[in-house]
């Protein structure tokens, strides 16, 4: 999410001479991202639908793998507009579908005393996760470019490595979410007997409706 958040706006500003034909304003940049958001708030409920039917791992899973092919995707669609709109909202829209269920794992992986400060740390991770990010493409970007003048653009590979990157951390993910055990969820099917409330009759014992013979 990060990388697209530095990146695209930066490739959709770059000058005209650089041969990216784009060179768009820093309004029509933010206008291009905003279908994005929109994928990603509207995903949002998909999410919970789906981590509701096959659990939140599965969840992740998929946005994880969307957020990557998103980012294969965006190899190839860089000369126009509305491929970098394309982009955006694939990613963006893996990113709705796995932070949704980032707080379910969460919460199913904790104890019922310890979700808050879980939480914390997971809004800590991602701080880093955010500054760390940041600081890749930054460099990545600042050290593959082209001068215009007297001043120094990114070049068209560089947003390309920014997007290997990009890949590479989704794969990444992708094997971390497969290392999460799946949570097993009690059903009627499986037979197991439900636990009985303090004080109440045991439901195993044979019926006393049986006659007494004298």
């Amino acid at each position: 999410m990060y990388a697209m958040s530095l990146t695209l706006p930066q490739l959709l500003q770059s000058p005209e001479a650089t041969g990216y034909r784009l060179g768009q304003s820093t309004l029509m940049a933010g206008l291009a991202l905003t279908p994005g958001g929109l994928v990603m708030m509207a995903l949002s409920p998909v999410s919970t639908r789906i981590t509701a039917r096959h659990g939140a791992r599965t969840s992740l899973l998929i946005g994880v793998a969307v957020i990557g092919l998103g980012y294969a995707v965006g190899l190839f669609l860089m000369a126009e507009v509305w491929q970098i709109v394309v982009t955006a909202v694939i990613v963006s829209g893996g990113v709705g579908i796995a932070y949704a269920a980032m707080p379910a794992l969460i919460m199913d992986a904790m104890p019922v005393t310890e979700t808050a400060s879980a939480n914390g740390v997971n809004a800590l991770t991602r701080s880093i996760g955010t500054s760390t990010s940041s600081a890749v493409m930054a460099a990545i970007l600042a050290n593959m470019t082209l001068r215009l003048g007297p001043v120094e653009v990114p070049t068209e590979d560089g947003f390309r490595v920014t997007y290997v990157v990009a890949m590479a951390a989704a794969a990444v993910g992708l094997l971390l979410t497969l290392a999460i055990p799946r949570a097993v969820h009690a059903t009627g099917a499986t037979g197991a007997t439900a636990p009985q409330a303090p004080g109440s009759a045991p439901t195993d014992l044979p019926s006393s409706n049986t006659t007494e013979t004298r």
